[in-house]
């Protein structure tokens, strides 16, 4: 009988310590997604994007008079708005990829104006094929085909924007230097499509 109780009392002794060490396990879990999510956020802010000269004295430079930063109506995007998914495990697998950002930054390769000037053309095939193999989806988190008005819109807009609907065209294919001057040699966007296909 003492043998009962003493296992009954171990097994309880058990069972506490494991929905402790659960209990604080699930709040470290927590704790270390929000503190995640919280660098996540911070990394996705105008500030943090210019805070390397190259993407202050380029990028940014060029982005500060398009219509995405000054406009009629007030609404601004930033650069996570067009260059980092809004889905959660989208937005992961960005700021993986984007480590090679910042290598590249510590390495200098696009340090100067001259340099960066030399690759623009590279980093910009870049963003143009993943815009164009999601569809343009950062586009079209903000811009809806179906809300736009064709009336307000010239022939050759109402006739592109006609194929976003069908899927033969993605806004990527026509608006590739919306927010950034257009690189030297630069390619339509579907050009980049075949050259990544080959």
């Amino acid at each position: 009988m003492s043998s009962i109780r003493e296992w009954l009392s171990n097994r309880k002794k058990w069972a506490t310590i494991f929905a402790i060490e659960s209990l604080a396990l699930i709040l470290l879990g927590g704790l270390v997604f929000a503190g995640g999510k919280t660098a996540v956020d911070q990394t996705n802010t105008l500030e943090f994007c210019t805070s390397c000269h190259e993407m202050k004295d380029n990028n940014y430079e060029e982005y500060k008079t398009t219509i995405h930063a000054r406009n009629r109506t007030g609404v601004k995007t930033t650069c996570s708005d067009c260059h980092v998914p809004h889905g959660f495990m989208d937005t992961t697998i960005r700021k993986v990829k984007a480590a090679n950002d910042v290598f590249q930054h510590f390495a200098g390769t696009i340090d100067t104006k001259e340099k960066f000037e030399e690759h623009r053309l590279e980093l910009a095939k870049r963003v143009w094929l993943r815009m164009k193999e999601t569809d343009s989806k950062e586009c079209r988190n903000c811009h809806d085909v179906n809300s736009m008005d064709p009336e307000k819109q010239g022939k050759t807009a109402q006739k592109q924007h006609l194929k976003l609907g069908n899927g033969s065209k993605t806004c990527i294919d026509c608006h590739f230097g919306i927010a950034h001057k257009e690189p030297q040699g630069g390619a339509e966007p579907s050009d980049v499509m075949v050259k990544a296909q080959e």
